[in-house]
């Protein structure tokens, strides 16, 4: 099992840390609000606790559970505590009627992310293809990612099969920007197509 901290106190932070706990990890808790922090920590349970924001985190896998606008900049707040982590990224870079990604072509947050970590850190991109709310339902669901190093995506994929997920690898970090494009466009099915944001994508490997 996995060592994780997670940054941020958000429905995705508690959803993330609620399987994670099941799963048999150790998890921290950090935000900015320190008593918000002990709250989700004890909602949590299975031991979690909670960090205090701008200190070393605990877990050897750290997730940026904070909006997409502040997670490159929160990695660069804690700069060299982040060394030897692998670094989660699981944002999803929308505009604010979730339209159009904010970044732009052959960019990523992710990548964004990558520039700013501290040397020995690995950043990988994952979750952002699940909706929260289907992830809290707590059946078997497919987790894309992406990541630059081989080691630190094979550390996330253990992690994410703990959560009773499967990963699925779709290459290099700068399939991130296309991994926020996949995000979007389950938006855009969710108001449209589907009429509903009850779904996920996953892949059928028995056709």
């Amino acid at each position: 099992m996995s060592d994780i901290s997670i940054i941020g106190l958000g429905n995705m932070a508690r959803t993330i840390g609620a399987r994670a706990v099941v799963g048999g990890n150790a998890v921290e808790v950090i935000g900015r609000d320190v008593a918000r922090a002990k709250n989700l920590a004890e909602a949590l349970g299975g031991g979690t606790t909670a960090g205090m924001f701008g200190t070393a985190p605990a877990g050897d896998i750290v997730i940026l559970a904070v909006p997409h606008d502040t997670a490159a900049p929160v990695v660069a707040q804690y700069g060299d505590m982040l060394a030897g982590k692998v670094i989660v990224d699981i944002t999803d870079a929308f505009n604010s009627d979730a339209t159009g990604l904010t970044t732009s072509a052959g960019t990523s947050i992710a990548q964004e992310v990558a520039k700013v970590a501290p040397a020995g850190a690995h950043v990988v991109k994952a979750f952002n293809t699940v909706f929260g709310h289907v992830l809290a339902q707590g059946r078997p669901l497919d987790v894309l990612i992406a990541g630059d190093d081989a080691q630190a995506k094979a550390t996330v994929s253990a992690f994410i099969k703990s959560l009773g997920l499967r990963p699925l690898d779709t290459g290099f970090l700068e399939m991130a920007h296309w991994l926020e494009g996949t995000g979007l466009v389950m938006m855009g099915l969710g108001r449209h197509g589907a009429g509903t944001f009850d779904f996920t994508f996953g892949v059928n490997t028995s056709a």
